[in-house]
C-alpha cells in the first residue's frame, strides 16, 4: 500500500469511487439507459413505419395519377369522337338541307312549268278563236255578205289543227 500512497492514491478512497461508479452505471444502465434505448427504438420504429407509409402513399399517388392520365386521354378521346361525329352529322344535315331544296326548287320549277304551259295554251286557244273571229269577219267584208259563221269556224279550226299537226312533225 505504501506504494499507491506514495503516488498520492488513497487505495480505500479508490475502491469506494469505483464501487459508487459501478452502481452509478448500474443506475444509469437500468433507470437511464433502457429507458433512451426504449424510447430510441419506438422513434426508429415510428419513422420506420412513416417512410414505409409514406412510399405507399407516393405509390397511390403514382397509380392515381396513371390512372388520372388514362381518364384524361380517355375523354380526349370521347370528346375527339363526339366533335367527329357531330361534325359527320352536320355534313349529313347539310347535304340532306342542299338536296331537300333542291328537290323543293324543282317541284317550284316544274309547277311553273306547268302554269307556263297551261298559260300558253289558254293565250293559244284564245288567239285561234280571235283568229277565227278576225278571219269571219274578213271573209264578210271580202264577200260583203253575211256567211253561215258556224260552217266558216269548223273549216279555220280544221285549216288550223292540220297546221298546227303539220308544224309539230
Amino acid at each position: 500500500m505504501g506504494g499507491f500512497a506514495s503516488l498520492g492514491i488513497n487505495l480505500p478512497l479508490v475502491v469506494v469511487f469505483t464501487v459508487n461508479f459501478i452502481v452509478l452505471l448500474i443506475m444509469l444502465r437500468l433507470f437511464l439507459y433502457k429507458p433512451v434505448i426504449k424510447v430510441l427504438d419506438e422513434r426508429t420504429k415510428r419513422t420506420r413505419e412513416a417512410m414505409e407509409l409514406a412510399e405507399a402513399t407516393k405509390k397511390e399517388y403514382e397509380q392515381a395519377k396513371g390512372e388520372v392520365q388514362k381518364q384524361i386521354e380517355k375523354g380526349r378521346q370521347e370528346a375527339q369522337a363526339i366533335l367527329t361525329q357531330a361534325m359527320q352529322v352536320g355534313e349529313r344535315l347539310k347535304e340532306e338541307s342542299r338536296t331537300e331544296a333542291t328537290k323543293q326548287a324543282q317541284v317550284i320549277i316544274d309547277r311553273t312549268r306547268s302554269e307556263l304551259e297551261a298559260e300558253r295554251d289558254k293565250i293559244i286557244g284564245d288567239l285561234r278563236r280571235e283568229f277565227v273571229d278576225i278571219s269571219i269577219a274578213a271573209a264578210e267584208k271580202v264577200i260583203k255578205e253575211t256567211l253561215d259563221a258556224e260552217k266558216h269556224r269548223k273549216l279555220i279550226e280544221e285549216t288550223l289543227q292540220q297546221s298546227a299537226v303539220l308544224k309539230k312533225s
